[in-house]
């Protein structure tokens, strides 16, 4: 049908009017707004993809494409140029529809005021300003306080604010920090301006990493200053050796000393993705950064990283990119960008992802810590009354619910080939888990296929429901399992939501909702409806209905995983002759897995109780020779 073609877009360019040539792009809405920004090796081809049969574009594409009155374009000369054009415009215009790095708080730097006449060391958030050098960033502030308190007694550098200058300038009596030695008071002259400089410009050195240099100068000192018997400077330059010792063990050492890279990890969910950076340079962890960015459909790690690097870099001095950077994967661009960072740091600029020793260790470290920040982001999320109530509400509203679903019961059937099929039910009240009331299933008899399973397991289920106000039993305690949920969600598509609606139908229930949430585009299903509910990709509906189906796919994994390595353990250590449940029991809880009692030696096997130097040739020999099952 012609209106299902790109064709119908009545602002589509007349075929052969867009250029070959390397461009930026920008769609704009009904009002003139730009709501996305893109840059194209080839703009004819790159547009052309836009305006295809919509089946083949993404939802959030089709979505940005009919959503706009209007397509525009520059061209430029390369690809690199492309790419500046890009970062500016996405800055300029903040389209809706690009991914866009915002952080959820303000990082704090350690920075310097080079460009006063007397510079001064300090905490900075915000916007980076001219004529200021910073450091980090770091987590936290008190993080910056506790470096420079370790290192104003080597480094006694001004930390005071302009009006606390002039006012001790005024008087001629510096502050506490110039009285025990934290600041050497340029305020009432006890050093010029020069030497204040000069202090400064060491500081920098150090925090830059070059930090060999002041430790080897300050052991010098102090064994010159005892060999001459001056055992007071001695001392002071003792404690400034322990002071920069301590402010180096802060700053985690993780790779060589001449490393200097940034490395970038992602963890996501169908929605989000949590990204982290930790800024390597001199061999250590000198800052951290992270960001939690909406992540639509379609968008792989590589438009991940071609986003951080142009909106994150693009707002960067040269010295403040990397040599190095380390990513979790290359986009399409890859040459182009290298080239455009390069231009900017003035020197090359290696864009790669790490495969194999330190690099990738701490690859690993950043991802886990971006794993804990979308957690946390969740953990706070849900956590919010507010937000609770308005998932329900909305939730309510687009399923088109009498009332907000207090209780939902949500299902999932697990297996493995038809094999072990279990299933688990998890239960929300009010927006948050109900552990206490989760259960889990193994599925009887020969139901090996999904819709067999589920069947079996609502029926168990609901069975129970007693729709009378108050369900008791004849000690007047609640039964288990006697409060129907207000919203049942069932683990896939239409299939499996029709399994649900005919089991509430086979026993007569007609006070329970259901709807099925399938995977791969958060599609939500209603009983008998031709097409899915499509929820806003931001609401808070679809938020609570993805973490209630998550966590029943946990729950029921993980009984599966469980099902399956007691299967495999008890074929393969009982075909042992002679080994008994209370052994098999021992040998288990002593060397933790079958894989490690097989690689064991007899000897090895004999450090167990009750398992003698016959037994363990048995053991060895049978598990060996036996054919055992694969996890």
């Amino acid at each position: 049908m012609a209106s299902r073609t790109g064709q119908s877009l009545p602002y589509r360019p007349a075929p052969g009017t867009i250029p070959e040539s390397p461009g930026v792009y920008r769609f704009r809405d009904g009002d003139g707004r730009v709501i996305y920004v893109g840059k194209a090796k080839n703009l004819r081809s790159r547009l052309n993809s836009y305006f295809a049969d919509p089946t083949g574009l993404h939802p959030r594409t089709y979505q940005m494409v009919h959503t706009a009155t209007s397509v525009s374009w520059v061209v430029v000369d390369t690809e690199v140029a492309a790419l500046q054009l890009e970062y500016s415009w996405i800055k300029e215009f903040d389209p809706r529809f690009n991914v866009m790095y915002r952080d959820d708080k303000s990082y704090p730097y350690l920075a310097v005021t080079v460009g006063e006449e007397y510079p001064r060391l300090q905490v900075m958030r915000g916007d980076k300003r001219k004529g200021v050098r910073y450091f980090g960033p770091f987590s936290h502030a008190w993080a910056i306080r506790e470096t420079l308190d370790l290192l104003l007694r080597v480094f006694p550098a001004r930390t005071c604010s302009s009006t606390v200058f002039k006012r001790a300038n005024k008087i001629g009596r510096p502050c506490l920090l110039g009285d025990i030695g934290k600041c050497s008071a340029p305020c009432v002259g006890r050093v010029s301006a020069e030497e204040h400089r000069r202090i400064v410009d060491e500081f920098c050195d150090f925090m830059s990493g070059r930090t060999d240099t002041f430790v080897k100068r300050v052991e010098t000192e102090m064994k010159d200053a005892a060999e001459s018997q001056d055992y007071e400077r001695a001392a002071r330059r003792r404690d400034d050796l322990v002071a920069l010792n301590r402010a180096l063990e802060k700053q985690v050492v993780v790779l060589d000393d001449n490393t200097d890279a940034d490395v970038v990890a992602f963890a996501d969910d169908q929605l989000q993705a949590a990204v982290a950076v930790f800024h390597v340079r001199g061999g250590r962890v000198r800052g951290e950064r992270g960001w939690i960015v909406d992540r639509p459909e379609g968008v792989s790690d590589g438009d991940l990283v071609h986003s951080l690097c142009t909106q994150y870099y693009g707002g960067q001095s040269g010295s403040d990119i990397p040599r190095e950077v380390l990513v979790p994967a290359l986009p399409d661009d890859a040459d182009a960008l290298v080239e455009w960072l390069s231009q900017r740091r003035g020197s090359r600029v290696s864009l790669r992802v790490p495969r194999r020793g330190d690099k990738r260790a701490l690859a690993e470290t950043v991802r886990r810590n971006a794993e804990q920040a979308l957690v946390q982001h969740k953990l706070k999320r849900a956590s919010d009354l507010n937000t609770r109530s308005q998932a329900l509400e909305e939730l309510a509203e687009a399923l088109d619910l009498p009332t907000a679903p207090l209780r939902i019961e949500c299902f999932d059937v697990s297996q493995m080939q038809g094999s072990d099929v279990v299933a688990s039910m998890v239960v929300f009240e009010d927006g948050l888990p109900r552990k206490s009331e989760y259960r889990r299933f193994v599925v009887k008899g020969d139901r090996t296929d999904d819709l067999s399973a589920m069947h079996e397991v609502l029926t168990r289920r609901l069975k129970r429901v007693d729709e009378s106000a108050a369900p008791r039993d004849e000690d007047g305690k609640a039964r288990k399992f006697a409060y129907p949920p207000q919203l049942l969600v069932v683990d896939g598509g239409a299939p499996q939501v029709g399994v649900a609606d005919n089991v509430l139908s086979e026993l007569a229930i007609d006070t329970v909702n259901v709807c099925g949430l399938a995977k791969r585009m958060e599609e939500v299903w209603l009983p008998e409806e031709e097409f899915p509910v499509i929820l806003p990709r931001q609401s808070e509906a679809l938020y609570l209905l993805q973490r209630v189906r998550d966590e029943a796919h946990r729950f029921a994994i993980s009984l599966h995983r469980s099902r399956r390595g007691k299967k495999v353990t008890s074929s393969a250590l009982d075909a042992v002759p002679g080994l008994g449940p209370a052994r098999r029991k021992a040998l288990l809880r002593h060397f933790g897995s079958v894989k490690k009692i097989r690689a064991a030696t007899p000897a090895e096997l004999t450090a167990v109780d009750g398992i003698g130097p016959a037994l363990a040739e048995t053991v060895t020999r049978t598990l060996n020779t036996e054919t055992t099952p694969p996890a």
